[in-house]
């Protein structure tokens, strides 16, 4: 029997939260947009979902790949896909679930980061759940260094493109989503703060 590790990977803990909540379900077409080394789709691929990714670096949807050919052999190596997640080949409407995890907040600046959301909002299906965990300024608003436009350096080190609360809102209303819960945002000893965004499509 294999352990939790073994049988859930790193698996985002508020990913993890939408599944106990019943949805993401098996059935459902997932896309993991910006999907790194593929943390989030070893249960999803060990449960046969049909599982999609993309992610712009080789190595990392290599990794993807990996995981499929072990835990899903019926996976064709293209539903991994060496792409920006601005400009995916998937089709609209493509998927019931996209995932975008710590993804948006690499964005350079509002231009790519309205690109990047745009091109993983248009792949999902109407009535489809949108993921994303993304770093945020709530609940620290005072302790960031604003570098330009909607970019900050928090206090640990890093720079990230980062949302408030009225951005989040006002976005959902601008593309057509509908919360599905309240916005949760995580606090890391005063070092950064990460917002989890779930919404359906209009």
């Amino acid at each position: 029997m294999p352990t939790l590790q073994e049988q859930f990977g790193n698996i985002d803990i508020y990913l993890f939260d939408q599944l106990l909540k019943g949805r993401i379900a098996p059935g459902m077409r997932i896309l993991d947009a910006g999907c790194g080394g593929g943390r989030n789709l070893i249960y999803l691929l060990r449960e046969g979902y049909e599982v999609y990714g993309a992610d712009m670096d080789a190595g990392s949807v290599e990794s993807v790949r990996s995981f499929a050919r072990k835990f899903a052999p019926g996976l064709p190596a293209s539903n991994f896909r060496v792409e920006v997640v601005e400009k995916m080949s998937f089709e609209d409407g493509f998927a019931d679930v996209v995932i975008s995890n710590t993804v948006l907040h690499l964005a350079n600046d509002d231009a790519q980061f309205e690109a990047m959301l745009q091109g993983s909002w248009r792949v999902l299906k109407p009535g489809g759940l949108f993921f994303c965990r993304i770093a945020s300024t709530i609940g620290m608003e005072a302790q960031f260094v604003r570098i330009q436009g909607r970019r900050f350096r928090s206090l640990d080190g890093a720079e990230r493109y980062m949302l408030d609360e009225a951005l989040f809102q006002s976005i959902a209303e601008r593309i057509g989503g509908e919360f599905v819960e309240p916005l949760k945002t995580t606090v890391v000893q005063n070092q950064r703060a990460m917002t989890t965004w779930v919404m359906r499509k209009k």
